[in-house]
């Protein structure tokens, strides 16, 4: 590559990092060392291929006042973990939101698969779900409580079950990433199918509605954050396939950083969720304005922190 190719490529990465050391005190440790990684990569490169250049001179000059400022000895902050979900990871995650559209295309894809193939054959949900689960449901439906299944169990057990599970899923679904995207992919398509599918059986038998206002209480929060892990496991493994201007191995230890990020970012809504099944979906009588409240203000908490939050955040410290 020509040297003012090269320049051209990454002028403006080195223009955000340089802006970044010197006038943004507030950068987090990580997003500095990120830039840093980026920074001597270049570096690397201008030295094997154009040394003695001005563009050498630059590189070295800013990577050394880089190296300055994140080896130098300050004090950690006492609350490192409430700044992390406070600040650091919304900052953060705003750049990855394009992947998390992603993530809920492909899902969003793989759950109208499922309802169609179960509109068009009823059959198809027992492939899915299990003949098992299937026969429970529906002896609980002819009993005449058709999501009796969740109050089964006692309810700090349910809590702990779910929640451990969960957080497995997601966990999966962002390790299957090194497989490339296709691992993380199939994850959430296949979870995606399930969904479809599990709705669909409902609504064959005219109970949608009654279900959904049951599964939605705790689902809400565990499918968008399934969803989200999914976004975890495309990062790393899209770092695999597409490594820019790092060298393979950089851009796969960097997505792998950045999709661990994102996947431990849920883990407090996982909780949140199994503490929902486990305590609360139990109590499938409750009345319709409570059920939706949780619901909205399930999916309005997701949407918030994931979204909005992250873009105002970037907004107030652009």
């Amino acid at each position: 590559m020509r040297e003012a190719a090269f320049v051209k490529q990454n002028k403006e990465k080195w223009i955000a990092f340089e802006k970044a050391i010197t006038i943004n005190s507030k950068i987090s440790p990580d997003q500095l060392a990120d830039y840093y990684i980026q920074l001597t990569n270049d570096l690397a490169y201008a030295q094997t291929y154009y040394s003695d250049s001005k563009t050498l001179q630059y590189l070295n000059a800013i990577t050394s006042e880089a190296h300055q400022k994140i080896y130098k000895n300050r004090k950690e902050s006492k609350n490192r973990i409430i700044s992390f979900w406070k600040y650091e990871f919304p900052l953060f995650f705003v750049q990855h939101h394009r992947m998390l559209l992603i993530s809920f295309i492909i899902f969003g894809v793989a759950t109208a698969i499922g309802v169609i193939s179960t509109l068009n054959d009823d059959s198809f949900v027992r492939l899915i779900l299990g003949d098992a689960y299937v026969n429970k449901t529906l002896y609980n439906i002819e009993s005449g409580d058709p999501t009796a299944i969740y109050k089964s169990g006692g309810e700090v057990g349910t809590f702990l079950g779910i929640t451990i599970n969960n957080i497995r899923v997601a966990f999966l679904a962002y390790a299957l990433g090194v497989v490339t995207s296709i691992g993380t992919g199939y994850v959430l398509f296949s979870n995606g199918v399930m969904l479809g599918a599990f709705f669909t059986f409902f609504y064959n038998r005219d109970l949608l509605f009654e279900a959904s206002k049951t599964i939605w209480l705790h689902g809400t929060i565990e499918i968008s954050v399934i969803v989200i892990a999914g976004c975890a496991g495309l990062i790393m493994g899209n770092s695999i396939l597409f490594p820019k201007t790092y060298s393979r191995r950089v851009s796969f230890v960097k997505g792998a950083k950045d999709g661990l990020k994102v996947v431990v970012s849920t883990i407090p809504f996982f909780i949140i969720a199994g503490f929902i099944e486990g305590f609360i979906t139990r109590y499938s009588n409750m009345p319709v304005w409570l059920a939706m409240s949780i619901i909205f203000g399930s999916l309005a908490l997701i949407i918030f922190y994931y979204i909005i939050y992250p873009i105002r955040l970037s907004k107030q410290y652009a």
